[in-house]
């Protein structure tokens, strides 16, 4: 997870610059999805990528994400661990080792 230091400069960075006023849920989430259509442009042609390339939309993404769990006044953390508990419980380990089966499909 972000450190709070890199959480507070992304917010002051943006105050700076009054931005926080476009930050709607609905901008930040077309924003994320934006990013992430750029970051996969990176492996558009195959599986030769450009490490800078990638990190740098790899950034825009998770900055987005951070700015939306702030004006959704979420714990990034808390999230995170909740929803890793509740995959946890839909891929037992003892089905899902190895396999990437949907988890609907894990006892067939």
């Amino acid at each position: 997870m972000p450190s709070k230091q890199t959480i507070e400069t992304l917010r002051a960075f943006t105050a700076e610059r009054d931005w926080a006023q476009f930050h709607s849920p609905e901008n930040l989430a077309k924003s994320i999805v934006i990013e992430a259509a750029e970051l996969l442009e990176c492996f558009q042609w195959g599986p030769e990528f450009n490490q800078r390339k990638v990190e740098d939309e790899l950034a825009d993404v998770v900055t987005y994400c951070i700015h939306l769990a702030g004006v959704l006044g979420v714990d990034l953390d808390e999230i995170v661990l909740r929803k890793l508990e509740q995959t946890r419980t839909k891929y037992p380990v003892e089905k899902a080792r190895g396999r990437t089966t949907k988890y609907t499909e894990l006892d067939s």
